[in-house]
């Protein structure tokens, strides 16, 4: 495939939309900078439609962009002056212990139970995304499942 037509961005954006969004916000903690993740992505993905060389699913490509463009979003420093009604959201709400847990595991498997339960991605698509075979999502997936249930029975009472 010598490029992606642009009409098959443009149908992938407006239908997964919400999906990207879902997992750039897991990501970052903060749906402004997710907003701005997700564009950059497509915006990547429109200056970089030729070198997608259709070897797996275009969606797959473009979860790669969304995963790299909010990791790099994660490294720059927030914008510090916050409304003071974005402030109160922020202090009302309190982390579950689910979230917690899920804040302490290492990135990747982080990034993969992100990917399989919030986009709903297949093992194939979370491989291309992440840029690792299909059976490293399978063990990355396996030992945050240990992880979070190790985790989570710290916190019971």
């Amino acid at each position: 495939m010598d490029s992606v037509p642009l009409a098959d961005l443009e149908t992938l954006y407006r239908s997964e939309y919400r999906r990207f969004l879902r997992v750039a916000t897991a990501i970052l903690r903060d749906e402004t900078r997710a907003v701005d993740a997700v564009q950059e992505a497509f915006a990547s993905a429109l200056r970089r439609q030729r070198q997608f060389r259709g070897e797996g699913p275009l969606e797959a490509w473009v979860w790669r962009m969304v995963v790299n463009a909010a990791l790099k979003e994660r490294g720059r420093p927030r914008h510090t002056e916050l409304a003071d009604s974005e402030v109160a959201a922020s202090l009302e709400e309190e982390p579950t212990p689910v979230a917690e847990a899920i804040a302490r595991l290492p990135e990747r498997q982080r990034l993969a139970l992100f990917l399989r339960y919030y986009a709903d991605l297949d093992y194939e698509s979370i491989a291309t995304a992440l840029q690792v075979s299909s059976g490293t999502v399978g063990a990355t997936l396996n030992a945050a499942h240990t992880s979070l249930r190790r985790l989570l029975q710290e916190v019971r009472p």
